[in-house]
């Protein structure tokens, strides 16, 4: 125990190690499961200035073997830290034991032992990863062990990871699920969703688990990334199974708000980007499995009262590719959707940055589909997150492409671009509107035979926001397809200009003037796409002139 004497804490106690399991019947029945590994002692506390101790890592769990199968032991969990001290990481979990029997009969496999959580502290301890189940060709395996979660972090320290879900063995038939991040002043990235196979013997799809996601920051702290989503296993087999499905990214954690005094505000966690489908198996022929979708982008933080800058959104992950469609026709998987992108943080009364809003995630592209059949759509491109207090919109994901098709088959389409976030409104003194985001590209359309695919729409873009009530607030840009902002309103200068039109979009209104001053032009309008007509000019404030009207594209 420390003591006002800048003394080091005590250490932690380690974690007890899991029980045995239990060994199965001669006429194979399914072994007992390990026990669990006890949690970790609390650290001591630090002294006022002293640097606390590391908690002990957990130990990890044994395999076993026995007359039957035994369940792997759960890695014993790590030691909480003493106060500033780093958490012990959590022991692995223990591979599963073998299936073997006397009787004549093969026993169903162990699971792979959870792995421990990581201990508390001054930095989150990471969580341990499962263990793999095993493969027996005559029976089923076992599943992989769970990945521990990743310790909370005392004040100002990161938190731990998620353990990674392990693999399951070559036939298993469940997946695995990750531990997520620890909260704490960095949040703790979210753990990797395992790999899963599936089962040749009842044709289930082996879907990749889940990402972790990212644990939110504290204090100024940026949020954790999600963690990726697993690809989904192959079934080897030639009975024409579906192909699995690719993991959910995780969502990104949110970025902690900015101190009081002009402390940064932290950013948000990106998305994790989503698994790839598995192909479709030969032999009579099946589709391949979608991908996952991306995670969301996390919000950021908002800066202080002072002039501390606001945090930017985090992005959405990546939609995962679909797989392919095999040989004898059958339609390839779509495209996963990408994640919308984060926020951006309300800025402070002060002169501080405004947050920008993070990117949407990219769409998945679409599998190939084989004989006739069409191929698979492209995901939708995310969303752009809005900007805050002036801030600028993030840009919309582009559309994933369209899988190609052969002989008669339809190609798939490409999916749409996101939509551009909108630019924030400033309330700050003289401070110009955020611009809008840019919408996303249209997926490019398949290949095909015949025919090929359409391509996606693009995305919209944001509306620029609007200056501020100030002399030179101008409003903020519209983002290709946008309406301009409005100019803020003049207190001893001019009005504010209008903001330009994006592509197609009308300019912005001209904001009127104070007394003897001119109100300020209005914005330009834009070329119309083809076949259209051009927008017309903004209007002008009192005194200002209007703004010219687009022309008409050819």
């Amino acid at each position: 125990m420390g003591s006002d004497n800048a003394q080091v804490g005590g250490v932690g106690g380690t974690g007890g190690t899991g029980g045995v399991g239990g060994a199965g019947g001669a006429s194979g029945l399914l072994g007992g499961d390990g026990g669990n590994g006890g949690d970790g002692g609390k650290g001591g506390t630090g002294g006022t200035s002293g640097a606390g101790a590391a908690g002990a890592n957990g130990a990890d769990g044994t395999r076993t073997d026995s007359a039957d199968t035994a369940r792997g032991e759960s890695g014993g969990n790590g030691a909480n830290g003493v106060t500033g001290g780093a958490g012990g990481n959590g022991g692995n979990g223990g591979a599963a034991g073998s299936a073997r029997s006397p009787g004549g009969h093969n026993g169903t496999m162990g699971a792979g032992g959870d792995g421990g959580n990581g201990g508390h502290g001054g930095n989150g301890g990471d969580g341990g990863d499962g263990g793999n189940g095993i493969h027996l060709v005559a029976g089923l395996t076992g599943d992989g062990g769970n990945g521990g979660d990743g310790g909370h972090a005392g004040a100002g320290g990161a938190g731990g990871h998620g353990g990674t879900g392990s693999s399951t063995g070559k036939t298993g038939d469940t997946g695995t699920i990750t531990g997520t991040g620890g909260n704490g002043g960095n949040g703790g990235n979210g753990g990797d969703g395992g790999d899963r196979d599936g089962d040749v013997l009842t044709g289930f799809r082996g879907d990749g688990g889940r990402g972790g996601n990212g644990g939110n920051g504290a204090i100024g702290g940026a949020g954790g990334n999600g963690g990726t989503g697993g690809n989904a296993g192959h079934i080897d087999s030639g009975a024409g199974f579906d192909g699995g499905a690719g993991g959910y990214g995780g969502n990104g954690g949110n970025g902690g708000h900015g101190t009081i005094a002009d402390g940064a505000a932290g950013n948000g966690g990106n998305g994790g980007n989503g698994g790839k489908g598995d192909y479709g198996e030969d032999g009579t022929g099946t589709a391949g499995g979608n991908g996952g979708s991306g995670g969301n982008g996390g919000d950021a933080g908002h800066s202080s009262l002072g002039d501390g800058a606001a945090g930017t959104g985090g992005n959405g992950g990546k939609g995962g590719d679909g797989g392919d469609g095999q040989v004898d026709g059958f339609t390839g998987g779509n495209g996963g959707n990408g994640g919308s992108g984060g926020l951006g943080g309300h800025s402070g009364a002060g002169d501080g940055a405004a947050g920008l809003g993070g990117a949407g995630g990219n769409g998945g592209n679409g599998g190939d589909g084989n004989w006739g059949n069409p191929g698979g759509y492209g995901g939708n491109g995310g969303s752009g997150g809005p900007g805050s207090t002036g801030g600028v919109g993030g840009v919309g994901g582009n559309g994933g492409n369209g899988g190609g098709a052969a002989f008669t088959g339809a190609a798939g389409a490409g999916g749409p671009g996101g939509a551009g976030g909108n630019g924030g409104t400033s309330i700050g003194q003289g401070i110009a509107g955020g611009a809008g985001g840019a919408g996303g590209n249209g997926g490019i359309g398949g290949p095909g035979y015949a025919l090929g695919g359409d391509g996606g729409f693009g995305g919209h873009g944001g509306n620029g926001g609007n200056g501020g009530d100030a002399a030179l607030g101008n409003g903020g840009t519209g983002g290709s397809g946008g309406n301009g902002g409005s100019g803020g309103t003049g207190s001893i200068g001019s009005g504010g200009t209008g903001g330009t039109g994006g592509t197609g979009g009308t300019g912005g209104k001209g904001s009127n003037g104070i007394s003897t001053k001119l109100g300020g032009a209005g914005g330009l309008g834009q070329a119309g796409s083809p076949s259209t007509v051009g927008s017309g000019g903004g209007s002008g404030g009192s005194g200002g002139s209007g703004g010219p009207g687009g022309v008409p594209s050819p």
